[in-house]
């Protein structure tokens, strides 16, 4: 299992636009990714990142960090892609 921590750029967290844009970038993905969010005693319960609501149920904030996880040939270069999708302020960038 590969796992990747990333702070949560966006400034209204994974809600609205930055969970619908994660989600369709982890639905697109050959392999299934999780998403957990990271307190003191760890990473949470992970989520299905490729689904919205459970993105949703979360709670990430802005600032606060998530653990991104997936098994699989090729894991590494897609957490990477995700990481950096999450690095960014998703809800700050313009609409295409």
């Amino acid at each position: 299992m590969h796992q990747r921590r990333v702070t949560i750029a966006s400034k209204v967290g994974l809600h609205a636009r930055p969970a619908g844009l994660l989600a369709r970038s982890a639905a697109a993905q050959p392999l299934p990714v999780t998403i957990a969010k990271v307190t003191e005693g760890g990473a949470g319960t992970p989520v299905d990142a490729g689904s919205v609501l459970g993105l949703m149920t979360l709670g990430a904030e802005h600032g606060d960090e998530v653990e991104l996880a997936a098994e699989g040939e090729g894991a590494e270069a897609v957490l990477d892609e995700l990481v950096e999708l999450l690095a960014r302020d998703l809800d700050g960038e313009p609409t295409s």
